[in-house]
């Protein structure tokens, strides 16, 4: 039996979690869901968008499954909880694949992996105002340590998919220090890799490559705001943000997630696309090491898309309750 931490979240959050557990509950596998709080919603009841009893919740579980959060800027003493959770349990590791679906919004002959730092560079969260508050400053942090997990875990994930190349995203010839230090770091640890092809590219090069010919990349791996950037733009080559998912890995946690956001225009309409939230239980299989069910759920909801039973986003008529339903139905 599974223990999973269900993070509910705000606006469409609880719809496609809904979903997912229904999906989940229809495989062969015995579950044992918890479900915790986190976001906005659960800064107004709580006082914290992320209590200490939902990092431990996570701690506790095999896995846990993200709905979506909202995020306003200007709350006293709110945060991002999704930087937070992956700052305190070092998930260190944002994957995010990119495949084409058979679907008249995804470009063909395109499977990439984007293989994002997740804890330091920009998000580090090191600000300041000087200058009587005319003057804001951000540190952009870069260590060795987590240059080398992040490089290592790039090159392992294209070992284990039998990819050959991996480009390494930077900025070196103008952030000298921090980007040249990732850029070390990565020459070094492509030498334990005799198999694999390093290839660097500059960050503006590479989001235009990303339009040109994306077919050229199988893994790509970055810093943190590169990786954030780069990745939604990979994911609009494919279907969008209404199909794309991630993993947010560490050595003793890890959270799967839909990359779209709390979409409170959505709420209680049936209009929410549950297909991201359903590749992230896919990535959570995997993660599981149940890679036939997970094998089994992308079929079935990447059958669902060839066949246009789908949401109103992707172009069809069905509801997310419909949705999920017909999912099951393939499986």
């Amino acid at each position: 039996m599974y223990k999973i931490c269900l993070l509910i979240g705000d606006g469409i959050g609880p719809e496609v979690i809904a979903s997912a557990r229904e999906v989940l509950t229809a495989l062969p596998l015995e579950w044992n869901f918890v479900e915790q709080g986190i976001g906005y919603g659960e800064y107004q009841r709580s006082g914290s968008p992320l209590p200490d009893a939902t990092i431990q919740a996570i701690r506790n579980a095999d896995a846990a499954l993200l709905g979506a959060v909202t995020t306003p800027p200007n709350i006293p003493n709110y945060f991002s909880p999704v930087v937070r959770m992956r700052q305190s349990l070092e998930l260190y590791a944002n994957l995010r694949p990119n495949r084409s679906i058979r679907h008249p919004s995804s470009r063909p002959g395109i499977d990439m992996i984007v293989v994002r730092e997740n804890t330091e560079g920009l998000y580090s969260g090191v600000e300041r105002l000087e200058d009587d508050g005319n003057r804001a400053i951000t540190e952009r942090v870069i260590t060795r340590k987590g240059s080398e997990r992040i490089l290592r875990k790039a090159f392992d994930t294209a070992r284990l998919l039998g990819r050959k190349t991996v480009h390494v995203v930077h900025k070196a010839n103008v952030l000298r220090q921090t980007c040249g230090l990732f850029r070390t770091v990565a020459l070094e640890i492509a030498k334990d890799y005799p198999e694999l092809t390093m290839q660097e590219m500059l960050v503006d090069t590479c989001a235009m490559e990303l339009i040109r010919a994306p077919e050229q990349f199988e893994v790509i791996v970055t810093t943190n705001m590169f990786g954030d950037i780069l990745s939604d733009e990979a994911c609009m080559l494919v279907g969008g943000l209404g199909v794309a998912a991630s993993g947010n890995i560490g050595a003793d946690a890890a959270v799967f997630e839909p990359v779209h956001g709390s979409a409170p225009t959505l709420v209680g309409t049936g209009k929410a696309n549950p297909t991201a939230t359903f590749f992230a239980v896919a990535m959570m299989l995997d993660y599981l090491g149940e890679k036939e069910q997970a094998a089994r759920l992308r079929i079935a909801v990447e059958t669902c898309i060839a066949e246009g039973q789908v949401t109103p986003d992707l172009g069809g008529t069905l509801t997310t309750s419909e949705m999920t339903k017909m999912v099951i139905g393939k499986l």
